[in-house]
């Protein structure tokens, strides 16, 4: 069974930094790429940015380009996301998803995270 576990998140003041971890089971991991989500409170659902396989590709939405770094490492199962320099408009829960080409398409629970003063 597919199972994903964000961790990571946390209260932090404007301009500072978290690491978000997303550990994977029940899959195997290097196979598939690994997507981060955000929801603000009363908004959608919004991409952050997919790391392929092996780290090969990196995409990011415009808001995460020069703030957010996508990493993993197979060998332990888990996708990171570093996010600097935070600000308000970053509070969301945040989620990793993996898609396994129409064998199904599972998410994490999510991770809290708060940028405030």
């Amino acid at each position: 069974q597919v199972h994903l576990v964000e961790s990571g998140g946390g209260l932090v003041q404007p301009g500072g930094s978290l690491r978000l971890s997303c550990t994977a089971s029940g899959y195997t991991f290097d196979l598939y790429a690994i997507k981060w989500y955000r929801q603000a409170s009363g908004k959608e659902r919004e991409f952050v940015t997919r790391i392929s396989p092996y780290a090969a590709l990196i995409d990011y939405a415009e808001f995460a380009k020069g703030r957010f770094t996508a990493s993993r490492d197979n060998a332990k199962n888990t996708a990171y996301l570093q996010m600097n320099n935070l600000q308000p408009e970053d509070t969301a829960v945040y989620f990793c998803m993996v898609d396994q080409d129409g064998r199904g398409t599972y998410w994490g629970q999510g991770t809290q995270v708060t940028v405030s003063a």
